[in-house]
C-alpha cells in the first residue's frame, strides 16, 4: 500500500494507538483519543474487533466518531446493550475484556494515571472530567493501552492525583496487590511509544515517530526517560489510514 502526503502529529499517534488492537479482540473504549483509534482498526486491520462503551453497547460501530459515552449512535449501532452493573461486573471484573483503552491528563513514569485534578484536590488549578470507569478498566483488563499528547505538563514526575494505577510502584506491585492482567503495555503518543521496562516496569522509549529525535522527546518528559538501546521508527501512516481516520472525523466513515 503507498504512504501518503502530509500528516499531522495528532494522525501519526492515533494511527500507530490503532495498530496496536488486533483483530478480534475485546476492547473496552474511553472516549477521544482512544475512541478513534479502536474505531479506526475496526475500519481497517480488525474488522472483528469488538469495541465496548462505559454505558452499555457492545460490539459498538459508530460511522463518526462519538462526543461522549451517551452517544446514542453506539446503542443503535451496537450488538447489544447491557447495563452498566452488568458492564463492569460481568464483563470487565469477570475478566473478558482483552484490552482497555484509556487517555488521561497526567502520566507518570509506572503508567499510573490522573483524570481528576490539575493542582491540589481541595483548590484545583483545574478539575478533569473524573474517574468514570478507568479504574476498573486499569485494574481488570487483561493488558492496557494508553494515548495521551507528549509534553512535560502531561508527563509528570509526580501525579497531582492517582485516578488510575498503572503499576504503582514500578517492578512486581501490581502483582503484589493482587490486580489480574498485564496492566499498561504500551504508552502511544504524538512523538513515539513508550513501553514498560520488563523488571523494573518504568516506562522506555522504543518507537520514534518519523521526524522525531529521542532528544524532543526528553525534553518533552517531566522525569529522566529512559530509552531503548534500540530505537525503531514508526512506520508513517498509510493513504488508506489516513482516509478512514479523515473520514471518521468527518463523520463519513
Amino acid at each position: 500500500m503507498l504512504e501518503t502526503g502530509p500528516y499531522t502529529a495528532d494522525e501519526m499517534m492515533t494511527i500507530a494507538a490503532a495498530r496496536k488492537l488486533r483483530n478480534g479482540a475485546v476492547c473496552f473504549v474511553g472516549i477521544g483519543l482512544p475512541s478513534a483509534a479502536a474505531n479506526l482498526a475496526r475500519l481497517t486491520h480488525a474488522p472483528d474487533i469488538v469495541l465496548i462503551y462505559e454505558s452499555g453497547p457492545i460490539g459498538a460501530k459508530p460511522s463518526a466518531l462519538p462526543l461522549s459515552i451517551g452517544d446514542g449512535e453506539l446503542s443503535e449501532t451496537a450488538d447489544a446493550v447491557v447495563s452498566i452493573p452488568e458492564m463492569f461486573s460481568y464483563w470487565l471484573q469477570g475478566g473478558r475484556i482483552d484490552v482497555g483503552f484509556l487517555g488521561a491528563a497526567q502520566i507518570d513514569r509506572f503508567a499510573n494515571l490522573n483524570s481528576t485534578v490539575v493542582g491540589d484536590y481541595g483548590n484545583p488549578a483545574t478539575r478533569l472530567p473524573g474517574a468514570g470507569g478507568a479504574p476498573e478498566i486499569a485494574a481488570f483488563s487483561k493488558e492496557v493501552l494508553i494515548t495521551l499528547r507528549h509534553a512535560k505538563r502531561s508527563f509528570v514526575e509526580k501525579l497531582d492525583f492517582v485516578t488510575s494505577g498503572g503499576h504503582f510502584r514500578g517492578g512486581d506491585s501490581r502483582q503484589r496487590m493482587g490486580l489480574s492482567g498485564k496492566g499498561p503495555t504500551a504508552v502511544i503518543t504524538d512523538l513515539g511509544i513508550l513501553t514498560p521496562d520488563p523488571e523494573t516496569k518504568e516506562l522506555t522509549l522504543t518507537n520514534l515517530h518519523p521526524g522525531v529525535s529521542i532528544r524532543q522527546a526528553m525534553d518533552a518528559t517531566g522525569w529522566p526517560l529512559k530509552a531503548a538501546p534500540k530505537i525503531e521508527t514508526t512506520p508513517p501512516p498509510t493513504a488508506a489510514e489516513l482516509s478512514v481516520l479523515r473520514s471518521l472525523r468527518a463523520g463519513q466513515a
